[in-house]
């Protein structure tokens, strides 16, 4: 029997069969699902209790997940329950984040750039005795302050070679989830090397072994569930960081998302369909349990990627240029949205600028926190523009300086007018206008993956890049796909932006990126864990 909540799943599902809802688990509502909580308790808090003004926020964020993943984008993958939020909420489509996992989780978490925080170059990875810098004040820790409950759930890769470098040291009351950036769905298994190893899956600072073989989309969603049964939204306001690894490397996924999508040839691309799907039936069931358990009323959730793409593994950032790891468009234009029923004007598409970084000082200032307390951001409140419609205080972004990446052997400061060396990898983006150097990625326009056939190298037969070209300029409000350059046509920007790139590199801190690695002693032990013993 469907009941009140299946009548909702087929009033929103309109245009999918029955077939197709069972399999991806939309009529099971009100029944035990893969992600749903063994035993919920029932809750029985004092009914009294005042509600708080303070909204409660879930905040999900989704790995790799590219531009062209979503079906509000007229992707071949199927999200109706991200569909049915973002059409309800504000769709953001000029929001910004970074390239790579690690930079743009530390933006999230810090609000400030990479510059300066010294996470300029690439990611941490397992052994390297690096993480987020202790000086920072986090976000978390803001929403502690002013009274939060908070809690993570998912994937950190922030670092971990000490104990002071966990999530539960840097603002959350609770974690659940995996240290590393990769780990296997179901073994939660990490590697950093042949033979370099280690069972990653932390419940607070405890090693969870017993969750061993359960996928972690389901496992992830499941921890969600239990924190919003067993906390009382009357009595404390909820901050839950939902960092998915989804979808992520390796391509895993249980059976029943795959037979959807049975008619896409490409195995890839078909294996990545079906985990975003996991993902929109996970979304969707913590959104229903928002209802359930009373949040949803005074609640905002926020979806957003961590990057672009990779359509080597199935993903797809069409019609926009470049891919994961990339400064063009496909690697740092993220798809994100707002639901709430404390938005002001609803249903409608965003065009204000919005960068990963603005989340901070946004949520602080939706706890109630001042502007002295995310004083010194890179980050703007941006809640005005996303609820109200009002144009938003960010007028540029500063995608990043990287000198450690290699620099473009056509680059110089010659090239650069004297303002800046052209060899070095940095992008700004300043109204309409948008500006590269050095070596920003691959510029290739990669349809999406849809059949088995295609050649080798196939992402080669779109490029139009310049190998001696150091320099590259666009309007991206005119052209979001980035096919025509400008920088020759008007150096005057070409020297404004160069000039804006100099003002911001005399403000970064050094680089903290360290090529030496620590011996692998928590591997040996098959764990991956805080490195050091101690804190030092």
């Amino acid at each position: 029997m469907l009941g009140v909540t299946g009548a909702m799943a087929t009033t929103a599902l309109t245009g999918f069969s029955m077939m197709s809802m069972l399999s991806l688990g939309y009529l099971t509502w009100d029944l035990m699902g893969p992600n749903q909580v063994e035993n919920e308790p029932v809750q029985t808090f004092d009914g009294s209790s005042p509600v708080p003004q303070r909204p409660h926020i879930i905040f999900i964020m989704t790995d790799d997940q590219g531009f062209n993943d979503i079906g509000y984008h007229n992707s071949d993958i199927r999200t109706p329950a991200l569909d049915k939020l973002a059409a309800d909420g504000v769709k953001l489509e000029n929001y910004y984040i970074q390239p790579i996992c690690t930079p743009s989780r530390s933006q999230l978490i810090t609000g400030r750039y990479q510059i300066h925080t010294g996470l300029q170059h690439s990611i941490i990875r397992p052994r390297q005795p690096n993480c987020l810098p202790f000086d920072q004040v986090t976000m978390p820790q803001r929403l502690q302050e002013l009274g939060y409950s908070t809690h993570m759930v998912g994937k950190w890769h922030l670092g971990f070679y000490k104990k002071k470098c966990l999530p539960t040291r840097r603002g959350f009351d609770t974690y659940f989830g995996s240290l590393t950036g990769s780990v296997n769905y179901y073994t939660y298994n990490s590697c950093d090397g042949p033979g370099l190893c280690g069972f990653d899956l932390l419940a607070g600072e405890s090693v969870a072994w017993d969750q061993r073989g359960k996928y972690s989309t389901h496992l992830y969603t499941q921890r969600v569930r239990k924190i919003l049964a067993t906390h009382d939204p009357q009595s404390q306001p909820l901050f839950i960081f939902l960092s998915f690894q989804a979808v992520h490397t390796p391509l895993q996924s249980p059976r029943e998302y795959i037979y959807p999508y049975r008619g896409l040839e490409n195995v890839a691309r078909r294996k990545y369909a079906a985990m975003v799907s996991a993902v929109d039936e996970a979304v969707h069931n913590i959104t229903y349990a928002l209802r359930k358990y009373s949040y949803y009323k005074n609640s905002v959730i926020i979806f957003s990627t961590d990057n672009g793409g990779q359509p080597l593994s199935g993903g797809s950032n069409w019609p926009l240029r470049g891919r994961k790891g990339t400064y063009w468009e496909g690697g740092i234009r993220g798809l994100g949205f707002v639901h709430s029923p404390l938005l002001r004007k609803k249903r409608r598409v965003s065009k204000a600028l919005v960068h990963i970084t603005d989340w901070y000082p946004t949520l602080v200032g939706l706890a109630g926190g001042n502007e002295s307390l995310t004083e010194g951001l890179d980050g703007y409140d941006v809640w005005g523009a996303i609820s109200e419609g009002k144009e938003s205080p960010r007028l540029e972004i500063l995608h990043n300086i990287d000198p450690l990446y290699n620099h473009a052997r056509s680059g110089s400061l010659q090239k650069g007018y004297g303002i800046w060396n052209t060899a070095v990898q940095a992008s700004i983006r300043a109204g309409d206008w948008k500006l590269l150097t050095g070596d920003p990625g691959y510029g290739d326009w990669t349809p999406p993956q849809m059949l088995s056939g295609f050649p080798s190298s196939w992402w080669n037969l779109e490029r139009h890049t310049e190998p001696q070209k150091s320099i590259c300029l666009f309007n991206i409000s005119g052209d979001p796909y980035e096919r025509f350059d400008l920088s020759e046509q008007r150096p005057d920007v070409v020297k404004e932006l160069l000039a804006r790139l100099a003002f911001y590199n005399r403000t970064a801190v050094p680089l903290s990126f360290r090529l030496v690695r620590l011996n692998a002693t928590s591997h040996q032990t098959h764990l991956c864990a805080p490195l050091l013993s101690v804190d030092l």
